[in-house]
């Protein structure tokens, strides 16, 4: 758990460290979100975050890519990298600093900096953030907490063999019939690895991923005939072959890092676990276990029938761009160039 760097006032529940989802900064306009983080889970966050702003021309390349920002941006972060992200439920012991508490409509959004204070000492050590358009969090100041033992016993992190993959599949389509928000940031910030591993050059995406998203996202590849094909492969799937030149591949949950061929060289592409086990783990389409068989073509007639959306899929156009921009080999000739030919397309 996590205490008050400065009384050891208690500030959140147990918890186990996962890595930070990669939608964590791009949820939708005008839109409430539920938390981020799962409950009992923490995860730091290793860019630097909120204020204060600097503009891009006060700050220059140099100083921006030491930031981990390689293209121009209206403003670059300055805040302290290393911040703590928890689910809400999960914060003990603070209370809201009511004159940071500015938002846009919604809710309150950070936007001056921390805005919980400590209720041992008054002393400011987290953020909440819960507007519209943000992913509900707490994000704790690395300076201004410390962690210690919960007591609980540690859970291990779990090896690629360990991991049941058809637990962590979330479907592309909402219960109402909307895409899934996850997804829409999801698939973006994958492109932009993808992008940048193909050096710019055309690509074919993997048919499961082109069958359901491949006409919306289109615009975020470069043009041309293809010439390097994509595949998925992970945990669990047929070797790659060596003729493969790259694979789509799963983060890990917990750590965070892509999964990588026993053998051979092809440059891998990480993928939210969420999104990758959804396209290849087979899903089950019953909720009751059944036996024997049917005749081909007859359903049981407790089928559960897949959900379909009433809306086309709509890439989270900031997560691209955002992406690309903290890739250090953007600033390759070849990448540069694509980027100012493709690298703004999206409706947010």
């Amino acid at each position: 758990m996590f205490v008050c760097a400065g009384c050891g006032t208690e500030l959140t529940a147990p918890v186990s460290r996962v890595a930070l989802p990669v939608h964590a900064d791009y949820g939708a306009w005008e839109e409430l979100h539920p938390p981020l983080m799962e409950p009992g889970t923490y995860a730091l966050n290793p860019r630097p975050a909120g204020p204060p702003w600097r503009l891009w021309d006060d700050v220059g390349e140099d100083l921006a890519a030491e930031q981990g920002v390689y293209l121009p941006q209206h403003s670059v972060s300055f805040g302290p990298r290393g911040a703590v992200v928890i689910a809400p439920g999960d914060s003990r012991g603070m209370t809201l600093i009511l004159e940071k508490c500015d938002g846009y409509c919604m809710g309150i959004d950070g936007r001056d900096g921390p805005n919980l204070a400590c209720e041992g000492c008054g002393r400011a050590v987290a953020t909440r953030r819960d507007d519209c358009g943000l992913w509900q969090t707490v994000s704790l100041e690395p300076g201004e907490v410390r962690s210690v033992p919960s007591g609980a016993p540690a859970v291990p992190v779990p090896g690629w063999d360990e991991l049941e993959l058809e637990s962590y599949a979330v479907p592309p389509v909402e219960l109402d019939g909307s895409w899934s928000r996850r997804w829409e940031a999801a698939v973006p910030v994958a492109l932009a690895h993808l992008v940048v591993a193909c050096e710019g050059r055309p690509v074919t995406l993997p048919g499961p991923l082109a069958e359901l998203v491949g006409d919306a996202v289109a615009g975020y590849l470069p043009a041309g005939s293809p010439v390097l094909t994509a595949r998925l492969a992970g945990p669990g799937t047929p070797a790659p072959r060596s003729g493969d030149q790259i694979l789509i591949v799963p983060r890990h949950p917990v750590t965070g890092e892509p999964w990588r061929p026993p053998h051979g060289t092809a440059p891998v592409v990480p993928l939210d676990i969420a999104v990758w086990a959804h396209l290849v783990v087979p899903g089950e389409t019953s909720p009751l276990p059944a036996s024997g068989t049917l005749p081909e073509g007859v359903l049981r007639d407790d089928y559960v029938l897949p959900l379909r959306t009433w809306r086309g899929f709509f890439p989270h156009g900031r997560a691209f761009r955002d992406t690309l921009a903290h890739l250090p080999d953007i600033r390759r000739p070849e990448l540069r160039a694509y980027y100012d030919r493709y690298g703004g397309p999206g409706p947010y």
